[in-house]
């Protein structure tokens, strides 16, 4: 696993995050998340492809937020999408996010995890954003 680094490739033009090509997923606790990085990559994906993101770095790095301050204005779905990973974030929500480009891998990603339900997750396709549910066992 790596640590998360925001490029330019992971945000719109107008700046806000959009990562095409990856699934992010939150859980309520750190330990869930690790366990989830641990498992996405029993599965296969490289630990280049996977990323642990502590509140810290979710509201910082993603949401743009400074302190107690607001998050980025809320344009869209995206920018809707930011403010719910802002506020799991205030609440100590932990994320992953792994590279997952097509569709096998997706589902590949929802099967791994099926013994961790998340909180949230997203998957960012080109054109649209797909609400990932958790597997059921």
């Amino acid at each position: 696993m790596k640590t998360f680094e925001l490029t330019p490739k992971m945000v719109t033009l107008g700046g806000v995050f959009y990562p095409t090509g990856y699934a992010v997923l939150l859980f309520p606790q750190a330990d869930q998340a690790r366990q989830a990085a641990e498992a996405l990559e029993a599965a296969g994906f490289s630990g280049d492809a996977v990323m642990l993101l502590p509140p810290d770095t979710i509201l910082r790095d993603i949401g743009k937020v400074d302190g107690d301050s607001g998050g980025m204005p809320s344009v869209g779905t995206e920018g809707h999408t930011v403010s719910k990973y802002i506020a799991l974030a205030r609440q100590g929500h932990h994320g992953v996010m792994v590279h997952a480009p097509d569709d096998e891998d997706t589902q590949r990603v929802l099967s791994s995890l099926r013994q961790l339900p998340f909180t949230y997750g997203q998957k960012y396709h080109m054109l649209a954003m797909e609400d990932l549910e958790p597997a059921t066992a």
